[in-house]
């Protein structure tokens, strides 16, 4: 059987229906918003933002987002279709599977193993880093050695910094409790995911009203610092556009939403409310959160892990920085829980497919969830947070993340052509326009993020190659017609 051989959508849908393969139906459109909102607002927007502004494009980090929601955009507006189509687990994995053929979709899904698993180690290592800094305000102090790996040093938000750790313990406690949370139930993580993005969203209003008044208009001018150094990405446009790339970590959440599909009351209706809604409000967000926090310090003071404390610190507003931690520990929970969810169902999925060993997709009997897939990525990540430095891999996660949203557009031109009178609860205007924009500039922040990212894809993905050819093809339901 040839490596580009697609999975019939019926059969998609036919395995998804029953059996020990059935997930449980409880997600309303309300809760696949929140859930998007949970994955989206996190990391990206308390530390990136202040980073990408420094480094790459100043003031203009505003336009840099509105680049990266482009780019969302067009690419939300064809996972919408797909997931009202195909309304089961694994997100652009499935999607692949139906349009391009296993072996694309095997590359997708082991791509989106370096999203998702690396990006929750990322966010697990911050968290960390600002429990413990809440913890000293009130007069506990954790012994920062075992709030860092062996090769790395911790500097916490307010300054205290010690050379090198043993074991990152606060992120292994964060991982393992989400992991059980999901390992009890979808429905009651969404219900804990939501109450989070409640108390996140009302301090970063809090922020954005509040500092506001206070915004040095002298501060984004010039809005485009001059590239002086002709470096690729040191301010300019490119500079704007690498900061794109970088500040995408913040945006990878939505791409979680359709993970969720199969768990949906009303996939067809709900999917796409869940996946432009949370993308839209979030955007909207980010904007005016970049404009406030650029307007309070100068772009070139930003290189800070605590860059909006240093906002806070120029209002008379200081009590609202113990509040913003608060929100930056809750934004982080809920970000490692999403990309969590979205990792084991994309393994779920793989598995059922015979891509990994059947014990993936297998649910438990009561609970409904895919527990032993929750059970090894908790296991993974604990161990990549608590051991392995993440500074540097946050890029990482972003070219993963554009390169599945490149793939989920040219399966939306390739669906249309194979199967034009499919029935298409949702559809994605302005076909060919939109998909083939969203390929263009979800390539155009690939290459923003320069040649060392662009390595660790590729290495990547060459074990992931090695993985399909020694076990995957072997085992594949579809190629031993079972």
């Amino acid at each position: 059987m040839s490596l580009f051989a697609t999975k019939p959508l019926d059969r998609i849908l036919k395995e998804s229906e029953g059996g020990e393969h059935q997930l449980k139906r409880t997600l309303s459109a309300t809760q696949l918003v929140a859930l998007g909102i949970g994955a989206i607002i996190g990391a990206g927007l308390f530390s990136l933002t202040g980073q990408a502004a420094a480094n790459n494009a100043g003031p203009a980090i505003m336009i840099s987002f509105v680049v990266a929601a482009i780019g969302c955009v067009f690419a939300g507006l064809c996972y919408s279709e797909f997931s009202t189509m195909i309304p089961v687990a694994g997100s652009a994995y499935t999607y692949s599977y139906a349009t391009m053929g296993e072996l694309f979709a095997w590359i997708i899904g082991w791509d989106l193993v370096l999203e998702y698993a690396v990006g929750a180690s990322t966010v697990a290592t911050s968290w960390s880093r600002y429990v413990v800094s809440l913890l000293k305000d009130f007069g506990i102090h954790f012994p920062l050695q075992f709030a860092a790996g062996p090769f790395e040093g911790i500097k916490l938000p307010d300054g205290t910094e010690v050379a090198s750790g043993i074991i990152n313990l606060p992120a292994v406690v964060i991982v393992c409790l989400v992991s059980a949370l999901l390992m009890i139930g979808i429905q009651e993580s969404a219900k804990v995911n939501s109450i989070i993005v409640v108390v996140k969203l009302s301090v970063i209003v809090l922020f954005i009203a509040f500092g506001w008044a206070y915004v040095n208009p002298a501060n984004h001018v010039p809005l485009v610092p001059d590239n002086v150094t002709g470096e690729f990405g040191k301010y300019g446009w490119s500079g704007i556009i690498r900061g794109a790339g970088v500040i995408f970590f913040a945006y990878i959440g939505f791409d979680a939403v359709s993970t969720a599909a199969q768990e949906a009351k009303q996939p067809q209706r709900d999917m796409p409310i869940g996946i432009i809604g949370s993308l839209l409000v979030c955007t909207v967000l980010y904007i005016l959160f970049a404009y406030v926090l650029t307007g309070i310090v100068n772009y070139k003071e930003l290189n800070d892990p605590a860059a909006v404390g240093l906002a806070i610190d120029r209002t008379p507003y200081v009590w609202l920085r113990m509040w913003v931690k608060f929100a930056i520990i809750a934004g982080y929970t809920s970000v490692i829980l999403v990309m969590l969810l979205g990792q084991s169902r994309v393994f779920f999925s793989m598995s059922r497919d015979g891509l990994l060993p059947k014990l993936f997709s297998t649910v438990h009997p009561t609970r409904l969830t895919p527990w032993r897939s929750n059970l090894l990525f908790m296991v993974l990540v604990s161990v990549m947070s608590a051991f392995i430095p993440m500074s540097h891999l946050g890029e990482a996660t972003s070219i993963g993340t554009l390169f599945a949203f490149v793939l989920v557009c040219a399966g939306i031109l390739v669906m249309r052509k194979s199967n034009p009178n499919l029935e298409r609860p949702f559809k994605t205007p302005l076909v060919p326009i939109v998909p083939v924009l969203g390929i263009l500039v979800n390539l155009y922040l690939m290459y923003g993020l320069g040649l060392e990212n662009w390595l660790r894809l590729f290495i990547w993905m060459g074990l992931g190659l090695a993985v399909y050819f020694g076990y995957s093809r072997h085992h594949s339901r579809l190629r031993n017609n079972s």
